[in-house]
């Protein structure tokens, strides 16, 4: 897919070492067509990296994919320059009377407060009711994924006894669903977080329905009925170093952090990770685009 961002966006330079097509502005105006109209609220602290890495898996399709960058207002990034927040994010204020194809909402460290309790709560509140009428479909992730589920359809989130870490066994539930087209009967996901979305409680809920499990791992995707939002409890876009360098971070700090599962070659930290992962976090992206986006969103965004 070509994805048409600012050509400044320092993950412009690291697609194209990747041979991922990027389109420039200059270039994108000269197709006679519509672009996807793509925004991701951005909540992680490694702004750059997430983008990189979300860009990465949108590429992998021959769509054109216009995208725009989300931050809250009411939280002040401290791992992020402000000149890079200023020249390549917006903000509620910015975007709020425009509307898109797709939304993604990434994952935030903060999964061990309550909801309530984040900075930003009631701006992300105010962002998810507006997505209801302004974007077709939303893509939620991890901590954003239990936010949207707690907001919407008031699914708790439960703390885990031991920080779920690695890489784990999923089985799709429905091969038919078009969101899991082209999945195998096992894939891998990785997984980083403190907090789960149970089985049970999102069985309460008429509205959702659990699309993939794993037996150590629990509730992986999930869709509401009318397939416009989609909720992820893993993290498909990581790259294969991710959860190396949470992990070693970590053990720098002293504290109490175990291998991640199913990662390293023979447990040993001093190997390079393999990547298993990558094959379904593409088909995951390019499904969600082509059968939820793509397919579905009326040519005249104004009709949303």
């Amino acid at each position: 897919m070509p994805i048409k961002i600012d050509d400044r966006l320092p993950a412009h330079h690291s697609l194209e070492l990747e041979n991922i097509f990027v389109m420039t502005e200059t270039r994108a105006t000269t197709q006679d067509i519509r672009p996807l109209k793509i925004i991701i609220l951005n909540l992680m602290p490694t702004k750059i990296e997430t983008e990189t890495q979300i860009l990465r898996l949108l590429s992998n399709s021959p769509l054109q994919v216009d995208v725009e960058l989300l931050q809250v207002s009411t939280h002040k990034t401290k791992n992020t320059s402000e000149e890079h927040m200023l020249k390549f994010y917006q903000t509620f204020d910015d975007v709020k009377d425009k509307k898109y194809d797709g939304m993604i909402v990434t994952g935030a460290p903060v999964e061990l407060m309550a909801f309530e309790e984040v900075d930003y709560w009631d701006e992300l509140c105010e962002i998810f009711d507006w997505a209801q009428t302004h974007v077709y479909s939303t893509y939620n992730i991890c901590w954003g994924a239990q936010a949207a589920l707690y907001h919407k359809y008031g699914v708790p989130k439960h703390l885990l006894k031991e920080k779920m870490f690695g890489v784990f066994e999923h089985i799709p539930l429905d091969l038919y669903h078009p969101l899991l087209r082209g999945f195998s009967d096992l894939y891998y996901v990785p997984h980083s977080r403190h907090t789960e979305t149970r089985k049970e409680d999102i069985v309460k809920v008429k509205d959702l329905q659990i699309l993939s499990y794993s037996e150590i791992a629990g509730v992986h995707l999930i869709s509401d009925m009318d397939c416009r939002n989609f909720f992820c409890t893993g993290h498909s876009e990581y790259d294969n170093n991710t959860l190396a360098k949470e992990y070693f971070r970590d053990v720098d700090k002293g504290l109490d952090i175990k291998l991640p599962y199913n990662y390293f070659p023979e447990d040993d930290p001093k190997q390079t990770p393999r990547n298993t992962w990558r094959d379904t976090g593409c088909l995951l992206f390019q499904n969600w685009l082509n059968y939820f986006v793509y397919q579905k969103t009326p040519y005249d965004l104004n009709s949303i």
